[in-house]
């Protein structure tokens, strides 16, 4: 692997937490008058923040799935060689490190530029990877999907499942079908997403006893059903065969 300028704009970028306005300004940088932006679409409008918050999936040194992280912390593993891309090229999957996926990213930004998000420093440009593999970590995933208010609420897919419609997350909240004050349980069988209004009216009683309906019975998922929301997009369909098995969970960080 060809050895890193000392003084690259990558270099200079990873130590660095981004600030509010998109822009890292490091000690060379000023020096050279320059500061660059940490993300930018190629068709959309300049969004700091767009490419570095895109997931990528996590795959143990076994090709395990294990979690779902963002792309600042993916680049971060990648830098430090602590992970290579995984990456599908005519139903092939190719690994790289880090400067063999910035020649690609090269190419794909020259020929491909709007099938990936991509992150930009001054002297290069960098496509996202939709995979990641570390290179030392061998661990089995975590089994289970954890019970959580994100969870929850994918699961549901934002509906309250008493009236049947779909609000903004900051408009719903967590019901317990059975109310703790007559001894219901915090589980997945018994939490749904419900709205304002609803929850309002079902107050501290059962759905019959509020005249309530329950759309839909509550289970636990098999996995993340925020992962499951991902997969159903086009850029994320590379996950799919690592996801298949029952027993690759994913936790989302």
């Amino acid at each position: 692997m060809a050895g890193r300028d000392p003084t690259s704009a990558w270099r200079l970028w990873v130590p660095h937490m981004f600030g509010r306005d998109g822009f890292v300004v490091s000690d060379s940088a000023r020096e050279e008058g320059s500061a660059f932006p940490t993300a930018i679409s190629t068709t959309q409008p300049f969004d700091p923040g767009a490419g570095l918050d895109c997931h990528v999936l996590i795959l143990n040194r076994n090709y395990m799935a294990i979690r779902v992280t963002n792309a600042k912390r993916a680049f971060s593993l990648l830098y430090r060689d602590l992970a290579e891309v995984v990456h599908v090229e005519d139903g092939q999957y190719l690994s790289y490190d880090f400067e063999g996926w910035r020649e690609v990213s090269a190419l794909k930004q020259r020929f491909e530029p709007d099938q990936h998000d991509w992150v930009r420093t001054i002297r290069f440009s960098l496509a996202v990877p939709r995979i990641i593999r570390l290179t030392l970590y061998d661990r089995l995933p975590a089994k289970g999907v954890r019970l959580n208010r994100r969870n929850i609420f994918a699961r549901d897919e934002n509906h309250c499942q008493y009236c049947g419609q779909r609000f903004a997350t900051s408009e719903l909240s967590l019901d317990h079908v059975v109310p703790r004050s007559q001894n219901g349980k915090t589980t997945w069988e018994n939490i749904v997403c419900c709205c304002l209004k609803c929850n309002v009216k079902k107050g501290g009683r059962t759905p019959e006893q509020a005249g309530l309906t329950l759309i839909t019975k509550p289970i636990k998922p098999r996995r993340s059903p925020v992962l499951s929301i991902q997969l159903s997009k086009t850029r994320y369909r590379s996950w799919k065969q690592f996801l298949d098995h029952a027993y690759w969970h994913v936790e989302l960080k």
